[in-house]
């Protein structure tokens, strides 16, 4: 096995160039052009879908229904040729339908495509900008509550058609006419819908074998047929198609009206059109990584090109009478599910709807009016997603989602979004701004709880609390949020330096860096300077104050310290500053666990005062720590925060006498550490977590992520995501292995953890994380073939195709940023974590949750000897593992 390792592991891969031609070698022959055959297959089944769509959306705005031919075509060809996203079907979208509707009613016809010509132009324009990435920075609340309001627009109008009347020019309008209208109903135009709901309802729900035939059939295709078929063998009398002859067809014409109207509605148009292209993009690049083998021949979306093929589109379209353009999701996910390769299933489609748009008018003609209201309203139905609510719920937009979707189906489409927008940056605002600030008493100790961001806003409420506080006692103030500016630091550390002055004490805690007390201590030793940074204070370790003789209960001269670090903490190895003694000649390593000597005539349990935080200890040879000293690191598993023994230094003396019930007869035994842990835990620990425990062993957890990692004991998950109970569903082994599906060899202990959080816990992100120095790499790198099939080789062979991927000269070497893999193991390692994610991907239930947007997977490597963190990103030439910077995450 080892015979297939690369011996090159500082080379990159773009150092791996090809050879260049010899000056009089013949040139290459042509490129044929060709087309695969999934091309065609999925461009039938696009065409299938579109045509009905197609031909309902240009009935809904009011448009010519040629036009809705007219740029299904144009969109499969133009924008399929020239856009950026290779596999992203565009069209006639039902997102624009209530614009279009609104400016032909407002404008007509001819004014309506120039203005579809001109917010062509101004996509390209923004394309050249290369602005498609600040599109994506509208909030998803604001864009998912635009399209739920355009859906229940399109509903509203719909239902008059389905009922067999005709809709008005608003929704409001729509409402106070529909008691009259379902006075006045049609019984064959609301029979014929109703076939067509339930034949759309029902079709992709048929079981079994017969089930997956026949939905290789678009339901839409089925629907609309089958509506078409039974109303002609019925000779039912109701409306249908109708299309003029192409000759008399409407083309673009100067735009005529108000210049601030015309404006208005070209940024309206331009807004809609772009926003719901981007978006599409980048749901289908989703759909493309959730395919095996599809992302590496399908590269990821050029969104600024995607721009400037939709623009292009927008132009011909507007020109020759057609409907907006814009990237659809529906035919865009059936031409990926379709098992299209390529943008030439795209404009493929787009010549069958010519073909289909010049040949087929007879058939077309058949097709009744209310089948394809019914189709368009049931889009629209599907518009307004629970998912989307559910997921601007979890995430307290509510009201910006509310208010977009309120504004839209009141107002229009700009006048929403433009509400939304208002919305959403007074949320952002008010959560800045709004900072709860308490005060209360609990045994003597004062606590300031500040939650919120702390910023000059809250400093005038904050000064006042604080002064409050009466001098000479002790206070904690804890911090409960992500930034902190300059104006509330320095007022935060001028009353502790105050407040320490005049004899009391003071803590800082928090939720993520370690802070610690920087006043002068009462023995006027230096304190040690505070691990602060700016905008951040939080996550405690106080140091460890010093007793000086007034301090003593019994007034003997006693110099002993007190551990203050805060057990539920980011896990900071418990290196306090302790100032210990033992007896002569024992290893300061053995002398941490030993407990605390009481002086004579002091019981164990008598109380003792709290000592001043951040008081240095003066150095002596007596009790100055080793440096590698520390106390048991025990973990909990769920927050990966240190359970630490509140324990206080000996006194100086000849001997220590272990006294106490945390006492070991051995130490150094395993079960005595696990012991001592345990016992640690339930004192120290338990008492923070345990309401946030019983809430989640009421509620049934709920982790957001699943976390395959390998079992090497220095990787603590939690530590390194900074997570707590219920957010990682956690599973470890050798090597951070994913089996391929049907490879588990009765082990199907990982992908029955895959199943179980994809589908049951409905993780939205699973993440790979492999890390430096790994065991499992290095044995893979040393295997030799034959010899014992031991359960540790017949688990690692799911790491040989990762061996085989990094041998392999054709495809590029995963890398890292700013430096070349220190050596074949490493290189191993950032390889494995591709391949494993390879894996993943062709398991069912992770496929299918990517396909349907559900669910993100990421790659992540973590150097253990660096403590950094590298996440895997797509670059040019291959894979990259980028590092993490603090900034980053606070941004």
């Amino acid at each position: 096995m080892s015979a297939c390792v690369p011996t090159r592991v500082t080379d990159s891969h773009q150092n791996r160039t090809k050879r260049a031609p010899q000056p009089h070698s013949p040139p290459p022959p042509p490129r044929r052009f060709r087309i695969a055959g999934a091309d065609v297959s999925a461009s039938i089944a696009v065409f299938l879908i579109a045509l009905p769509l197609s031909l309902g959306i240009a009935l809904a705005t009011g448009a010519p229904l040629q036009a809705g031919l007219v740029a299904a075509a144009v969109g499969g060809i133009v924008a399929g040729r020239l856009g950026g996203c290779p596999l992203q079907v565009s069209g006639p979208a039902a997102g624009l339908t209530v614009v279009t509707a609104d400016l032909i009613h407002r404008y007509g016809w001819r004014t309506t495509c120039a203005i579809t010509v001109l917010a062509g132009l101004a996509q390209l324009v923004l394309g050249c900008l290369r602005v498609a990435r600040t599109a994506l920075a509208v909030s998803p609340a604001i864009v998912h509550g635009m399209l739920a309001g355009i859906g229940v627009t399109i509903a509203v109008a719909q239902l008059h058609i389905v009922l067999g009347g005709t809709p008005q020019s608003s929704v409001l309008a729509n409402l106070r006419a529909l008691p009259a209208q379902l006075a006045d109903v049609h019984p064959a135009d609301v029979a014929m819908s109703v076939l067509t709901l339930a034949l759309l309802l029902l079709w992709p729900r048929v079981p079994g074998r017969l089930g997956r035939l026949m939905r290789t059939i678009p339901a839409a295709l089925v629907a609309v047929a089958g509506a078409t078929l039974t109303a002609s063998l019925a000779g039912l009398s109701l409306a249908k198609v109708d299309l003029p002859s192409w000759s008399s067809h409407a083309l673009a014409g100067l735009p005529e009206g108000p210049a601030l109207g015309i404006a208005a509605a070209v940024l309206t148009t331009t807004l809609v059109c772009s926003v719901q292209s981007l978006l599409g993009a980048v749901a289908v690049d989703k759909l493309v990584a959730g395919q095996p083998g599809l992302s590496a021949r399908v590269g990821r979306s050029d969104l600024n090109r995607e721009l400037l093929g939709q623009g292009a589109a927008n132009i011909v379209s507007g020109a020759l009478g057609g409907l907006p353009v814009a990237g659809v999701a529906v035919r865009s996910s059936a031409n990926v599910q379709a098992g299209a390769v390529s943008r030439n299933s795209t404009m493929l489609h787009g010549v069958l709807v010519v073909v289909a748009a010049l040949l087929m008018v007879p058939v077309l003609e058949l097709i009744p009016l209310a089948s394809l209201a019914a189709l368009v309203m049931a889009v629209g139905i599907q518009m307004v997603s629970l998912h989307h609510i559910r997921t601007v719920t979890r995430h307290r937009e509510v009201l910006v989602y509310v208010v977009t979707t309120l504004g839209v189906v009141l107002f229009g489409v700009l006048e929403g979004v433009l509400l939304g927008v208002t919305v959403a940056v007074a949320v952002a605002l008010n959560r800045l701004a709004h900072t709860r600030i308490t005060h209360d008493e609990k045994e003597g100790v004062h606590h300031v709880h500040v939650r919120g961001q702390l910023t000059f806003l809250a400093v005038p409420r904050l000064s006042r609390i604080l002064h409050l506080v009466p001098q000479g006692t002790h206070v904690v103030v804890e911090l409960d949020g992500s930034f902190m500016d300059h104006a509330a630091y320095e007022s935060l550390q001028d009353w502790q330096n105050s407040h320490t002055a005049r004899g009391g004490t003071a803590e800082l805690t928090g939720r993520r860096t370690g802070v610690r007390d920087t006043g002068p201590d009462r023995t006027g030793s230096e304190a040690e300077p505070a691990d602060t940074a700016a905008g951040t204070t939080s996550g405690t370790m106080t140091g460890a104050p010093a007793r000086t003789t007034a301090d003593a209960p019994t007034g003997e001269p006693t110099t002993s310290t007190v551990c203050r670090c805060h057990p539920w903490t980011p896990w900071r190895n418990h290196q306090c500053d302790h100032r210990r003694s033992a007896p002569t000649g024992s290893h300061p390593a053995e002398r941490m666990d030993q407990p605390t000597h009481q002086p004579p005539g002091q019981s164990t349990g008598q109380p003792t005062d709290p000592p001043a935080p951040g008081t240095a200890q003066p150095s002596t040879p007596d009790t100055a720590p080793h440096p590698a000293t520390r106390t048991d690191p025990a973990t909990d598993p769920g927050t990966g925060t240190p359970n630490h023994p509140r324990t206080t230094a000996d006194t100086p003396t000849a001997s220590a006498t272990p006294t106490g019930p945390d006492t070991d007869t051995d130490p150094d035994t395993a079960v005595s550490q696990l012991a001592r842990g345990i016992r640690a835990f339930q004192r120290d620990t338990a008492p923070l977590v345990r309401g946030e425990l019983a809430r989640l062993a009421k509620e049934g957890q709920r982790p957001s992520q699943l976390f395959l990692t390998c079992a090497d004991s220095r990787l603590v998950t939690s530590m390194i995501t900074s997570s707590g109970p219920g957010d990682l569903f956690v599973v470890r082994n050798v090597g951070n292995l994913v089996p391929p599906p049907g490879e588990e060899s009765g082990d199907d202990s990982v992908a029955a953890a895959i199943e179980y959080a994809v589908d049951v816990l409905r993780v939205r992100s699973i993440t790979v994380c492999g890390h430096s120095g790994c065991g499992a790499m290095q044995a893979l790198l040393d295997a030799e073939p034959g010899g014992a099939r031991t359960p540790l080789k017949r688990w690692l062979r799911h790491g040989v195709p990762s061996l085989e991927r990094m041998a392999d000269d054709g495809r590029p070497w995963a890398r890292l940023a700013g430096r070349a893999p220190a050596d074949a193991v490493e290189q191993l390692c950032l390889t494995n974590v591709v391949q494993q994610l390879e894996h993943l991907r062709g398991h069912e239930s992770v496929a299918r949750a990517v396909r349907e947007g559900a669910l993100e997977l990421h790659g992540m490597y973590f150097h253990v000897g660096e403590a950094q963190a590298y996440l895997l990103t797509e670059a040019d030439g291959g894979e990259l593992f980028d590092g993490v910077g603090v900034a980053e995450v606070s941004a």
